[in-house]
Parts: C-alpha cells; sequence; structure tokens
C-alpha cells in the first residue's frame, strides 16, 4: 500500500533499504535555511558575539551564538507559543524548514497529514521550562533574610506556580509538537543528552527506515544553549571559554592556545528518505546515509576519555556499518570541543580508528562559527557533512592559527577547500562519554 505523502510503500519485512537526505533544516546564529548557513560556513563567517538577550556580566562566559530576530510566530500556533520554550520552538521552525526543503506536503501548506508511514527522532537537552517566569513567581516565597519558605510553597504552591510551568517543561515537548502539527503518526522517540543526542536520533532514524518501519522521517536535535538557564548550567562544567576578550576568536578548536567552547543555540533536522520513494517523486538528494556507530567513555563526566576510545569504537562501528575502509573516507565533520583534553582525545581517536589513512582525510569543524549547538552540535555536523558532499567543498576551520602538535590531523584552516570526497563522516562528544558517528556518501 503507497502513503500518497512519502510516496513510499508499507513494509515487507525485509531491510537493508537505502536511506538518503532530502531535506535540510538548519537555524544557526549564522542565518536560516541550508543556503544561507552554507555560504556563511563556506564565507569563514561567524555568529558569534557577547550575549544581548540578558545581562551575562554574572558569568564566566559571556559570549554565544545567538540567533537574531527569530520570529517563532511564523512556525508556530498561538496555543503552541504559550506551551513552548524557545528550544522546542527552534525545532518547531527547523521541522518545517527541512519538510520545505524536502518539497514534502504538510498541513501548514495545506498538503495533509505526513501520516502513519512517517517517524520523528528529536534530541535535545531540555530539563525546564521557561525559568524566568518561575522566578519571579517564586520570589513571593524569599523570607527577609534571603532564605525560602518553602512550607509558605507547599500551602500555596497551586497558586504560586505558573500554571503551564510543567508542561512548557515536558523533555519531550518538541516531539509531540512537531508530530502534532505535521500529522507524523509513525514512529518517535526523543533522546536526551549533549552533542550525542541528535546524532543519535539520526542514527536511529536511518534504521527506522532502513528495516522498513518507516519510509520517511524528520530526525536531528535542537537547544536554546545560549539561554540563561542552560548558560549557567554550562558555565560551572569548565568547558566553556573565558577570554570573553577575544570575541568571534574565542573558540579555537585544535589550537595550541585554545580556552574551551563556545554556546550557540540553534536546530538542526534532516528529512530522511527511502531512496526509491525519494527518487520516484524527484526529490533532491544531497546524501545516502549509510552507517551508525556510538561507543562510550565510560569515565566520570565531564571528563573525556583521554585516548577517545568510545571515540574509536563509534567510528569503527559506523564504518562497519557502512561497509567502508577507513581510506574511503573523504571529509569528517569534526567534534571540536575545544578543550585542551577533548580535542587531543578526538584527534587520538581518529588515529586509532583510521590508522594510517587518516593523515589524509580533511577534518574540519564550524563550531566557531555558529557556537556549539549542544543537544543540536552532531546533527549540524550531519548537516554539515551532507552539504559538504552535496557542493563539493569543505568549510575551514576558523581560528585555527597554530595547530596543537597533538592535534595533528588534516586540518581544513584559512579558507573552505574545493574537495569532491565520495564518503564523509560526521562526530559528535558528549559530556557525559557518549560518542557517535555517522557515515554518509554523496549520491550516485
Amino acid at each position: 500500500m503507497t502513503n500518497p505523502q512519502t510516496g513510499g510503500s508499507a513494509p515487507t519485512g525485509g531491510s537493508g533499504r537505502q536511506v538518503v537526505v532530502s531535506g535540510i533544516g538548519l537555524l544557526t546564529a549564522l542565518g536560516e535555511g541550508p543556503e544561507a548557513n552554507w555560504k556563511a560556513m563556506v564565507a569563514g563567517e561567524s555568529g558569534i558575539g557577547e550575549i544581548r538577550a540578558y545581562d551575562p556580566s554574572p558569568l564566566q562566559t559571556r559570549l554565544g551564538g545567538e540567533i537574531e530576530e527569530f520570529d517563532a510566530s511564523r512556525f508556530a500556533t498561538r496555543r503552541q507559543l504559550r506551551t513552548i520554550n524557545r528550544g522546542d520552538r527552534l525545532a518547531l521552525a527547523a521541522a518545517r524548514l527541512a519538510l520545505d526543503d524536502a518539497g514534502l506536503p504538510h498541513n501548514q501548506a495545506g498538503g495533509g497529514e505526513l501520516g502513519h508511514r512517517a517517524g520523528l527522532y528529536l534530541g535535545g537537552n531540555k530539563s525546564l521550562g521557561r525559568m524566568e517566569q518561575l522566578i519571579d513567581e517564586l520570589k513571593v516565597i524569599r523570607r527577609p533574610d534571603g532564605t525560602a519558605d518553602m512550607a509558605h510553597l507547599a500551602r500555596h504552591g497551586d497558586v504560586i506556580m505558573p500554571p503551564l510551568f510543567f508542561v512548557e517543561g515536558l523533555p519531550a515537548g518538541a516531539v509531540f509538537n512537531v508530530s502534532q502539527t505535521y500529522g507524523i503518526r509513525g514512529s518517535s522517540t526523543f533522546f536526551a543528552g549533549y552533542a550525542d543526542a541528535g546524532a543519535t536520533a539520526i542514527g536511529r532514524a536511518m534504521r527506522a527506515v532502513r528495516r522498513g518501519d518507516a519510509d520517511v522521517a524528520i530526525a536531528g536535535g535542537y537547544d536554546d544553549a545560549t539561554s540563561w538557564w542552560s548558560m549557567t548550567l554550562l558555565d560551572r562544567l569548565g568547558i566553556l571559554t573565558t577570554r570573553n576578550d577575544r570575541g568571534q576568536e574565542a573558540y579555537r578548536p585544535y589550537d595550541r592556545d585554545r580556552s574551551g567552547g563556545v554556546a550557540g543555540e540553534g536546530a538542526a533536522l534532516l528529512v530522511l528518505e527511502e531512496k526509491q520513494a525519494a527518487l520516484r517523486r524527484g526529490a533532491r538528494i544531497y546524501a545516502e546515509l549509510t552507517g551508525y556507530g556510538a561507543g562510550h567513555d565510560a569515565r566520570t563526566p565531564p571528563a573525556a576519555d583521554p585516548e577517545g576510545r568510545g571515540l574509536a569504537r563509534a567510528v569503527r562501528r559506523s564504518l562497519e556499518d557502512a561497509r567502508l575502509a577507513a581510506g574511503d573516507l573523504g571529509y569528517i565533520a569534526s567534534d571540536g570541543a575545544g578543550t585542551r583534553l577533548g580535542d587531543t582525545g578526538e584527534s587520538i581517536a581518529l588515529r586509532t580508528a583510521l590508522g594510517p589513512a587518516v593523515r589524509s582525510v580533511p577534518v574540519s569543524t564550524t563550531k566557531p562559527q555558529t557556537g556549539h549547538l549542544v543537544g543540536g552540535a552532531g546533527a549540524l555536523n550531519a548537516a554539515v557533512a551532507a552539504l559538504a558532499l552535496h557542493h563539493g567543498v569543505v568549510p575551514a576551520t576558523l581560528n585555527l592559527d597554530h595547530p596543537d602538535p597533538g592535534c595533528d590531523l588534516d586540518h581544513v584552516r584559512g579558507g573552505a577547500r574545493e574537495s569532491r570526497p565520495a564518503n564523509a563522516m560526521a562526530l559528535a562528544r558528549g559530556i557525559e562519554g557518549q560518542a557517535v558517528a555517522l557515515t554518509l556518501a554523496r549520491p550516485s
């Protein structure tokens, strides 16, 4: 039975179907949509600056990649806007952008539901709703000496607490809202974490389409990482740079003068489709998703394994899944945490997993341009890898002026590099030790 929206067919029990990327929805500090973002990435532009949405002076790190003039009302209903936070709004917007880019009809374009053969796989780092509203309401329980009157909160909490706070704070709120908006009635899952979350969502969506659980899936990650609440958490972990005086040059992955990352808000969602269904409807295909691997450092967070053993396992497994050899890779969209331990551990992991072939594989990260999207960072890397395969250009790593000898890879720096890689890999590492590697191929 054919689905009228996706053109795909019901599962037959077989496996091994090919999975392609037919749509990309991007929102970062560089712009909206794949074209605007890719143009800025290749041109070496940066969206990093001092945080302006609130007063960042109490923070050690006052830099971020903020999205300016984001109008969520273009993508969400009034009712949705009352019950979702900024991160969920970014996810909802990126889903619309991805579907439009893929040319798939949907409710907001008058095309009806995507239906039960469509799936949704999202990753993020959401933990609470809009904290500024809660803090404002909780002022009434403050005693004159500054302590909190918890007894008063217990007696009157039903009127003190904002009525929609717990609804706004549902971790998987974006899954509900995107599913409801576009009539996605197939399998859906939410993955909580950091950079690994969005990449895991894409890997699991690939498996779902490959084995016939879905014909099309929206997958990726999102995060409002520059929000006050998120920054207060990241600021204490020791993974962000404190060199606020450097501005756009503060985030320096693999550079011997690196001092940590810079957070960025945004979303990166991909439309994954069964290849034959995409070809039948004349879809543009950015890349084929061929491999997914995962591993874990098994160390106390936020310390990464100094040898990146979890990442090495993820890379090897992803290559095995794609049935490729190390020498088949032509580009790696790297994690690029910008920390001392993170960058050297990533470099060691790649040398371990790829062997001598690593010396001829171009490596770069766009994080110094967008900021680290946290829950959306791994998904952004997947989008970058797909765009590099599609355009035949590899973006450079900004601010990599003096490569650390311990990070001796073929870093693309000083400007974008024209290339026609047949295969690319996108990496993601979470601060809890998770590591994910996604392998993509130029469509044949």
